[in-house]
């Protein structure tokens, strides 16, 4: 095509096992090695280029010198290099999967195979365009919330190990019977100025091994699961793999990944492994020619409104348009819901906070007017 090769043969070899081990071995890394934004704007340039109608090699050379992100200019020399030795552009790509994903690299595999890579990277930017969108959103909508407990809890911390030991010391003085709350106050400060390390350790230790069990299969598999329990974040987070899924899968079905091989990428870029689960179970209704919305209700996780439009897709043979559909309203709803949530939740956390406050203020009070023998 115009970039000056085509590729003639797939076949399985020694190289293509070890490739696929290690393209499945980079779903389980924690971390990607570049971020999602420096992702997007490497897959723009290349998109711009390939459009313009330079070379692929061309095209790579321009990308080491402009590309700023010293790792990643790095991993396009070496893709340039295997380019140049005769491998074809996905096989470079998929050397790198901490860099390039499995959805990415066989993307491109299938523009490679159709000779329409240009079409197929428009195609990818937007994907990642929409999906650098719903991160944001989720990310934005978080910060308020963890600044305002991040304050809270610094607020009760500061009282309980520097003001309240103030009074401490006058209570003791005057020798007289101070009322419970303000007992369980002097206590509570008390044991978190003596023993503020013991209690800071306790924590560190509890979310440790709270993170080394839910990077396990069994921990992953117990927390995804518990999330989904809770209706608020389970309408939340089913809204968002539905998001995911149908962008995910729409975007492949149309570049001309098969549907089996869709499904089974899906698979990995789903968060939750209880959905994830789901979507093996689809692939498998899939494979025994039920389609994708039969399994789907089978499962019984995904929400009627999705089934439903991927029903009416497969009906009219236009499921990846369907699909692309479902994710632009789900990524609406999505953007709704956590705006309602963070709605409640905002004056929720005041509330609590103002509690906190309250109760720290009128115990100091309460104590000061019984010491003085004064009634309400």
């Amino acid at each position: 095509h115009n970039m000056g090769y085509i590729p003639i043969k797939i076949s399985p070899s020694s190289t293509g096992q070890k490739l696929s081990l290690s393209m499945r071995f980079s779903v389980s890394l924690p971390f990607s090695a570049i971020s999602g934004a420096e992702l997007l704007a490497f897959t723009q340039e290349l998109s711009t280029l390939i459009k313009a109608g330079l070379p692929l090699d061309r095209t790579l050379s321009i990308l080491v010198e402009i590309t700023e992100n010293e790792k990643l200019k790095k991993v396009v020399q070496e893709v340039l290099k295997d380019v140049r030795g005769g491998r074809s552009f996905s096989d470079a790509l998929a050397q790198h999967p901490r860099f390039f994903d499995r959805l990415y690299v066989n993307m491109v595999k299938a523009g490679e195979a159709g000779g329409v890579l240009d079409i197929v990277l428009e195609r990818l930017v937007d994907f990642l365009q929409r999906s650098q969108q719903l991160k944001s959103t989720i990310l934005n909508a978080m910060i308020y919330p963890i600044i305002l407990i991040s304050v809270m809890a610094i607020v009760i911390v500061v009282m309980l190990m520097f003001v309240i030991p103030r009074f401490t010391m006058i209570f003791e003085t005057m020798g007289k019977t101070i009322p419970l709350p303000t007992q369980i106050l002097l206590s509570s400060s008390e044991v978190i100025k003596n023993f503020w390390w013991l209690i800071l350790a306790v924590i560190i230790i509890l979310s440790l091994s709270f993170q080394r069990y839910r990077n396990t299969e069994r921990g992953r598999l117990v927390w995804d699961a518990f999330k989904l329990k809770i209706p608020l974040l389970r309408d939340l987070i089913l809204k968002i793999e539905v998001a995911r899924f149908s962008r995910t899968l729409g975007t492949l079905i149309n570049s001309g990944v098969p549907l089996l091989g869709a499904l089974t990428i899906v698979r990995e870029v789903i968060k939750n492994v209880v959905v994830a689960n789901s979507i093996a179970d689809i692939g498998k209704g899939a494979k025994e020619g039920k389609g994708v919305s039969a399994p789907m209700r089978a499962v019984g996780v995904f929400p009627p409104l999705a089934m439903h439009m991927i029903r009416v897709g497969e009906e009219t043979g236009k499921l990846d348009e369907m699909l692309i559909r479902v994710a632009d309203t789900y990524d609406v709803d999505v953007q709704n819901t956590i705006k309602r949530f963070i709605a409640a939740l905002e004056p929720l956390l005041i509330l609590v906070m103002s509690f906190l406050v309250a109760f720290i203020v009128l115990s100091i009070i309460w104590a000061i007017l019984s010491i003085n023998d004064v009634t309400f």
